[in-house]
């Protein structure tokens, strides 16, 4: 039988012929199913798209899609950053085709003669001088030379932007706002009339140029639109602080790069400043930094824990002691010469402190700040306290400062057995050394923190012990920061506690002004900006911080904050208006509107929100604090307590 006889039979055959009648109805089905299938378009894809003569709506949006079509003779760089962080919705494209350098040369040869052409008839016809062409001759050949050497190359550059708003009033009033800012530049833009599908397909990312609108650039001119030129704060060293609003960028920055690594926190309660400043702690502790926190509130003690940090709790029921008569073992010759001479100054402002500090007194008709001591108990003060070194064995001499140093109640003693004021000042300072405040500060310290990560806890301390133990806990910070230079953060929450008192705003002054010597960096933190910025010190401080960061403010800290930081009337308004976690994130003469951010593992160990506590807690996610009664069982206290049902 022939081929041809066997290929009829095929066709003739039942069984074959039901087996193509299956396979076609399967490929019905697969098509008809596919068709019911939700591909990535149609979540992507608009509910409609519909196209006008200078406008197109985009489901519920109107949009307008503009070219740039004139530019001046010279442009300068970052001209187009006035659009990148124009606060609207954008879609900006930019085309750039290179042109080879041989054709470019010769058409600008051919422009040279025809305008020295120009001039030459217009110099036989008597006619005035035109600048314009005189101008034009001389950029064309700069450009010929530049191109010759190949110090430029030639491009066409297109740039197109479509806007988007929520109704047409917007939109013209955007329109207007845009033209009005290119336009202060001599960059001359226009709407898509007739074009608007183009224009549409040109600015969405898929590389498509329809509009096709170019102007002749070299490369100096079209570097300076490289878009990217928006409030930027990264660099390649440093820690992550948060998301940089104005273009989505992260801010990555190094404190210790600027002129010092001091760094101010405002923020009103609720706001996220201590959210913000424990997570700079722990990434910077990631990095080799040591971090020390005075904590007047129990915030750091979770984060402490998790990392293995030292835990120093004090109060009048703990073991914990500080003797701020202690003197640093510092190795410097002239620190060494001048460290008893150092100590007594810092003396003289915590017993000031110690004795009431300033107070307002009515003098006459008007109010009037009187020192805790007169002149005459500051000199007997200050004899005391050179004599009790001494019997002590301690001089300026620093070979003797290796010795025990002497305590409140030698001090107390001297100035009992003193003439003059002495038995007056001793009364003073009952209190500290045998009455209600006795031990915590009247004894030798027992405490030798030697951890990269500590929190002293001053919460438990009476509301007049407090201010007076932040002192003497920054003396003794500051007298190990001098001993060894490593990098370190000294955090001091609610430092308005301190701002106060004038000597301890003095200290905290001093500190902040000398930090940068030895490496430290001072973290100050406040809710109360009226007051702090109010005093001398506190605007002292800010002014010798590099770094600041401002989170939601109240109403009434605004104005303060306005005049002290120079903020635009934009920056004013929002100001007051942040959400948690958001501010301006100022760095040297830069700053940016930031949102700080922290991964979920961070948010579980320094969050103080207490919903998210209770839920963690709850879950066994996090360990809850231990309860006084276990802290004060030690000097550094680390015990925990698992939460129930873990």
């Amino acid at each position: 039988m022939s081929i041809f006889g066997k290929k009829d039979k095929q066709k003739l055959d039942p069984a074959v012929q039901a087996q193509a009648v299956r396979q076609q109805e399967q490929q019905e089905v697969s098509a008809a199913f596919q068709k019911g299938i939700t591909a990535l378009r149609d979540f992507i894809a608009p509910s409609s798209l519909k196209f006008d003569n200078s406008y197109f709506q985009l489901g519920t949006r109107i949009a307008r899609t503009f070219y740039v079509y004139g530019y001046p003779r010279q442009i300068f760089t970052g001209w187009l950053s006035s659009m990148v962080n124009l606060d609207e919705v954008m879609d900006l494209s930019i085309y750039i085709y290179p042109v080879e350098s041989q054709v470019v040369l010769e058409n600008l040869r051919k422009k040279v003669t025809q305008l020295e052409a120009g001039i030459q008839i217009d110099s036989e016809k008597g006619k005035v001088r035109d600048p314009g062409k005189q101008a034009a001759i001389q950029d064309a050949e700069e450009m010929r030379d530049k191109l010759q050497v190949g110090e430029e190359r030639f491009f066409r550059f297109g740039l197109y932007f479509t806007v988007y708003t929520s109704s047409q009033e917007e939109l013209e009033f955007v329109t207007h706002k845009i033209e009005s800012i290119l336009g202060q530049q001599l960059v001359y833009s226009k709407a898509a009339t007739s074009q608007q599908e183009q224009g549409f397909n040109s600015t969405v990312p898929q590389f498509i140029d329809q509009l096709q609108i170019r102007r002749n650039m070299n490369t100096g001119a079209i570097s300076t639109s490289f878009p990217f030129t928006s409030a930027n704060l990264s660099q390649d060293n440093g820690i992550l602080y948060g998301i940089n609003m104005h273009n989505s960028g992260l801010v990555i920055f190094d404190r210790f790069s600027l002129e010092n690594g001091n760094s101010v926190v405002f923020a009103k309660s609720g706001a996220g400043k201590s959210f913000a400043v424990k997570l700079e702690a722990l990434r910077s502790l990631m990095f080799g930094t040591e971090i020390i926190i005075i904590d007047p509130e129990n915030e750091y003690q979770r984060m402490a824990e998790a990392v293995g940090g030292a835990y120093v709790r004090l109060s009048l029921n703990s073991s914990t002691r500080i003797n701020p008569f202690d003197l640093p073992k510092v190795v410097d010759t002239e620190e060494a010469d001048n460290a008893l001479r150092s100590n007594l100054i810092t003396l003289h402002g915590l017993l000031r402190l110690m004795m009431g500090g300033a107070q307002t007194q009515l003098l006459g008709n008007q109010a009037a700040m009187v020192p805790a001591l007169n002149p005459a108990e500051e000199a007997d003060l200050d004899a005391a306290l050179i004599e009790t070194y001494a019997k002590a064995g301690i001089t300026n001499d620093p070979l003797t400062h290796t010795g025990s140093p002497p305590t409140i109640a030698d001090l107390y003693d001297t100035l009992l057995h003193m003439g003059s004021n002495g038995p007056q000042l001793a009364q003073r300072l009952r209190k500290y050394t045998t009455g209600t405040f006795a031990g915590i500060f009247s004894q030798q310290s027992n405490i030798d923190i030697n951890n990269p990560f500590v929190v002293f806890n001053v919460r438990d301390l009476e509301d007049e012990l407090r201010p007076v133990a932040m002192y003497i806990v920054l003396n003794y910070i500051w007298n190990k920061t001098k001993t060894d230079k490593k990098r370190r953060i000294l955090v001091v929450d609610e430092a308005w506690q301190l701002m106060k008192y004038e000597d301890s705003a003095n200290f905290l002054f001093s500190v902040a002004k000398r930090a940068r010597k030895y490496n430290l960096g001072l973290t100050t933190i406040s809710q109360d900006v009226e007051d702090f910025m109010g005093s001398r010190m506190g605007r002292a401080i800010v002014a010798n911080a590099s770094m600041q960061l401002l989170l939601k403010q109240a109403t009434s800290a605004v104005d303060v904050l306005t005049e002290v930081f120079k903020l635009t009337s934009e920056e004013k308004k929002r100001l007051s208006q942040f959400p948690i976690g958001q501010g301006l994130f100022f760095a040297g003469q830069n700053h940016v509107h930031i949102q700080v951010a922290a991964s979920p593992t961070e948010t579980g160990l320094i969050t103080t929100n207490p919903e998210q506590v209770k839920e963690m807690s709850a879950k066994g996610e996090i360990a809850l604090p231990a309860t006084p009664a276990e802290q004060s069982q030690g000097n550094i206290d680390l015990g925990q307590r698992t939460a129930p049902g873990v």
